[in-house]
């Protein structure tokens, strides 16, 4: 199983953006699939999550502007960005935990005027 993760980039703050994560590969019994980010010169945090059973949960920082979303027939999940603030700096990072935890290889996402 691969996770690609793609739409990064360049954005004014308080604009939008959707970053997408495309599993190759068979999948089955999915647990999780997640965001994580990773601001400069700061750790790994997590962003988003939506279950294996569609429930969501998300970081106090993102709660209200971002959304996590899935397309089971695609095999893809999104993170749909919006207010976008110059603290959503970071390379986001997809997640996916099934029978093993498998990371994409990240897309830069720069906020700024």
């Amino acid at each position: 199983v691969q996770l690609q993760a793609s739409g990064g980039g360049l954005v004014q703050p308080g604009g939008s953006l959707k970053v997408s994560c495309s599993a190759s590969g068979s999948i089955s019994r999915i647990k999780a699939m997640s965001w994580y980010r990773q601001p400069p010169g700061k750790q790994r945090e997590l962003v988003a999550t939506i279950a294996g059973s569609g429930g969501t949960n998300y970081a106090d920082s993102v709660k209200g502007r971002f959304t996590i979303s899935r397309d089971n027939a695609k095999n893809t999940f999104y993170l749909q960005m919006n207010s976008l603030k110059p603290d959503d700096t970071a390379v986001y990072y997809c997640n996916l935990i099934a029978a093993w935890a498998y990371w994409g290889q990240g897309t830069q996402v720069t906020i700024s005027s």
